[in-house]
């Protein structure tokens, strides 16, 4: 699934679009497997599930690891699942979350929509007791995916001797909503943030229930890509979900987002309940209570969001609630709030540079802008005109961060390891300088098969050595690269001619350098 940061997210829909069918077309998903189902069972909170196995792997889909959010339980924090009697079925994934199918990203699924979402699929070796486990969060820009699709399947890594679970979180205004009638019920609860609150439940789920799935409750890596990478970051800083993971990984994730606050407290700030207001306003509740919101219909709140049209007047996002968020990962990490457990994070070596030429300085002068930089400062970075247009955009919005991140995190004594993935497959060598947005996942889960473009051996190769290492992290602690030291600043560097450490380039700790400068 393409996700985009927010800077790229307000480009023009033209920009985006070149971005995203880049991107997408190189991702479409396979059919799925009609092979003979053995079933399995287990007993989880809630009862009895019946999964199967297949290849020497246990799978369970759908489980439910919260209640609907719907009705009364709309914009509320999750509830425990309800128990249910007899077996359930677990051999279908459970409908994804609110979201708009779009025609140019063919890595969705063709399952339906629905509030009732909140569901969990797990992947454990068929003899696994005790394993390592690796908890999925799929990205999306807090807009779209799921974790059905068919790229995060987590059989391969299941064989490599991990437990894996994907899950699906509250999208949209269904998972990021804030009004002052809501505000204003439930003062002991958080707010707006409810698609980070499925997050910590499925953590949660996890913990209580992994070990009757063959995973060690103890040993939980969270990986995630994108808004799932901005997630991880955010976890290692929320409180409540302290104690529920062991490890992270964060792909591509930023880290210096400007999200509103909950209510702005002064002149200046975005206000998420003002963008609340407004949504509330459009779509004809003036002065809305609660229950008038909660007896909006679904497709009146999903509206026409994705990830070319965020709708921004009414649809805030992630929110600064100063409960679950207190602010960016570089701020929390900066002031040491974070998880002190073993970091893993990088980003991919073009991650925005499928742009058309053409189009480049458009972007590049959009995200100066947004930056808020002197250009010549940035030229005097890059070089010249040429180089900044190609390389400011993936720097700044996600390069940087995970180097700022690295470097805060390793400099108080935190396990930190780092990496620039730049494997291109070799049908796409003509068309990419170097490896775009969301175009890792298929080797950190092994599934080029799954994805439109016919893999060459070689691509395969690619994949087994990079999951090799995401699993070898799960299970020991280490990808097998050594730990990033601030004084050397090297990375992990993926190429096509193989892997290597090699120094991050200058102009990302001088562009670091900079920004830090303007937050001071």
């Amino acid at each position: 699934m393409l996700d985009l940061s927010r800077t790229a997210r307000r480009l023009s829909p033209v920009v985006a679009a070149a971005l995203c069918l880049a991107a997408c077309r190189a991702q479409g998903q396979t059919a799925a497997s009609t092979a003979p189902l053995t079933p399995v069972e287990a007993t989880v909170t809630g009862g009895t599930l019946r999964g199967y196995v297949e290849d020497g792997v246990r799978i369970f889909k759908g489980a439910p690891y919260a209640q609907a959010p719907v009705g009364d339980l709309r914009w509320r924090p999750p509830q425990p699942a309800k128990p249910w009697t007899g077996v359930r079925d677990a051999q279908v994934f459970g409908p994804d979350c609110m979201q708009n199918r779009v025609g140019w990203d063919d890595t969705q699924t063709k399952l339906p929509v629905s509030e009732d979402c909140l569901t969990l699929n797990v992947w454990a070796p068929a003899d696994a007791k005790r394993a390592p486990v690796m908890v999925w969060i799929h990205g999306g820009g807090y807009v779209m995916g799921s974790g059905s699709q068919s790229v995060f399947d987590g059989a391969a890594l299941a064989r490599r001797g991990v437990v894996v679970v994907t899950f699906n979180y509250r999208l949209g205004r269904f998972g990021f909503f804030a009004h002052p009638a809501l505000d204003a019920e439930h003062p002991d609860e958080p707010k707006a943030n409810y698609g980070y609150m499925d997050q910590i439940a499925a953590l949660a789920w996890v913990k209580a229930n992994i070990a009757a799935l063959g995973g060690d409750p103890n040993r939980v890596t969270i990986f995630g890509q994108s808004a799932g990478g901005g997630s991880v970051t955010q976890l290692m800083l929320i409180p409540q979900a302290r104690g529920l993971f062991q490890q992270a990984i964060a792909q591509s994730g930023g880290g210096r987002d400007v999200w509103p606050l909950l209510a702005a407290d002064r002149p200046g700030k975005v206000s998420a309940e003002a963008i609340g207001v407004a949504f509330a306003d459009k779509a004809g509740l003036k002065n809305a209570t609660a229950a008038d919101l909660r007896a909006l219909p679904a497709a009146k709140l999903l509206g026409k969001l994705d990830l070319l049209n965020m709708e921004e007047a009414t649809f805030s996002g992630p929110v600064v609630d100063g409960r679950l968020v207190t602010g960016s990962a570089v701020e929390g990490f900066a002031a040491g709030r974070q998880a002190k457990v073993p970091l893993l994070i990088g980003a991919n070596s073009d991650e925005l540079g499928i742009i058309p030429g053409f189009l480049k300085g458009m972007f590049a002068g959009k995200t100066i802008a947004q930056l808020g930089l002197p250009e010549d400062r940035l030229l005097a970075i890059y070089g010249g005109k040429g180089a900044l247009n190609n390389d400011l955009p993936s720097d700044a919005t996600f390069v940087e961060p995970a180097h700022a991140l690295a470097g805060l995190a390793a400099k108080g004594g935190q396990p930190v390891w780092t990496y620039s993935f730049g494997y291109v497959l070799e049908a796409k060598r003509k068309d990419w300088r170097g490896t775009p947005h969301s175009g890792d996942l298929g080797f950190a889960f092994d599934t080029l098969g799954k994805l439109k473009d016919a893999p060459t051996a070689a691509d395969q190769a690619a994949a087994k050595r990079w999951a090799d290492a995401w699993a070898a992290f799960a299970r020991t602690g280490d990808p097998g690269w050594a730990r990033y030291d601030p004084a050397s600043d090297q990375r992990m560097t993926v190429t096509n001619d193989g892997a290597a450490l090699a120094a991050t380039p200058d102009r990302i700790r001088a562009l670091g350098a900079l920004r830090d400068a303007q937050a001071r």
